[in-house]
């Protein structure tokens, strides 16, 4: 299994070329899943697991991997299948998500796949509001569904959306009430997440649900007026479906009609990498989900 990640390090060199490397894996069934390799650390047979008392349902126990103790959720049973049976056959996903490392149990894990964000499209109309896909994508003629693992997360461990007293009173300083902000996000939670962090602070928001949307609602608005008349901050995820956020950004420093926008990447993506990015393509700022005080700072200084 070591093999399968060996090349990671290379392959964070896509991004930022609105490019993505998947890790296929499989729960109970045939259906294949995904995740961005960039957010794996590693992949490892499952280990002893632990159990311990008043853990969540989905949780099916905590591992001790190189002196960290980390919970393993079992992502058959928190999309609504059945438990991971045999445990000696199973791997764990070891991947960090909203600055915390988590275990994803699954029944067995393939291989890396070299994609292109134009390929990840958003899940079907008809799929419903309580699926648990962010986006999909066609591999071998199979449909790979990419799941929405911050929704996951959320439902098992719910992050605080509060903002503190002190920066809500410091709304009225930096006038921020009444302000509009544009979020693009392709993880409905996420959304949310932000929403609720910004109206604290008398902020109004535009949802889009991927950059390709965002951008082409940026145009739009630009044929109306001055775009920093209209949205004073587009604050975006890096991982979207068709577009992805450094690739937004680009677009928008190389359009003399939006390249005034103060942009804020917000992502669940950590590290060094990222903030070297941030400065290729030009973001003003980057922040890790999920801290509302951070996050509306952040809102309230570009103001």
């Amino acid at each position: 299994m070591a093999s399968i990640l060996d090349s990671v390090n290379q392959l964070t060199q896509l991004v930022g070329q609105n490019r993505l490397e998947l890790l296929l894996f499989r729960l109970n069934g045939r259906q294949r899943f995904g995740i961005n390799v960039f957010k794996v650390r590693e992949v490892l047979q499952c280990p002893r697991l632990t159990t311990m008392p008043k853990l969540h349902p989905f949780v099916r126990g905590v591992a001790h991997i190189r002196g960290q103790t980390i919970s393993v959720i079992d992502l058959s049973m928190a999309t609504g299948g059945r438990p991971v049976q045999d445990l000696t056959q199973a791997f764990i996903i070891i991947a960090e998500y909203n600055r915390s490392v988590q275990g994803f149990l699954v029944g067995n894990v393939e291989r890396i796949i070299n994609m292109n964000w134009e390929s990840i499209l958003p899940p079907p109309k008809g799929a419903g509001r309580y699926n648990y896909m962010t986006a999909v994508t066609e591999i071998d003629g199979e449909l790979i569904e990419i799941l929405d693992v911050e929704k996951i997360l959320d439902e098992i461990s719910p992050v605080n959306t509060d903002v503190s007293e002190a920066v809500v009173a410091s709304s009225e300083e930096h006038h921020t009430r009444g302000s509009l902000v544009m979020v693009a996000d392709d993880s409905s939670v996420a959304r949310k997440q932000v929403q609720k962090a910004l109206n604290a602070i008398g902020v109004e928001c535009i949802m889009a649900k991927d950059g390709k949307d965002a951008l082409n609602m940026l145009k739009d608005m630009a044929k109306k007026g001055p775009i920093t008349d209209q949205i004073r901050v587009l604050i975006s995820d890096i991982e979207m479906p068709e577009m992805d956020g450094y690739t937004l950004t680009a677009e928008i420093r190389s359009n003399p009609e939006l390249k005034g926008l103060h942009v804020i990447l917000h992502t669940s993506l950590s590290g060094v990498f990222n903030h070297a990015m941030v400065q290729k393509v030009g973001a003003d700022n980057f922040i890790a989900k999920f801290h509302p005080d951070e996050l509306a700072k952040a809102v309230q200084d570009a103001m």
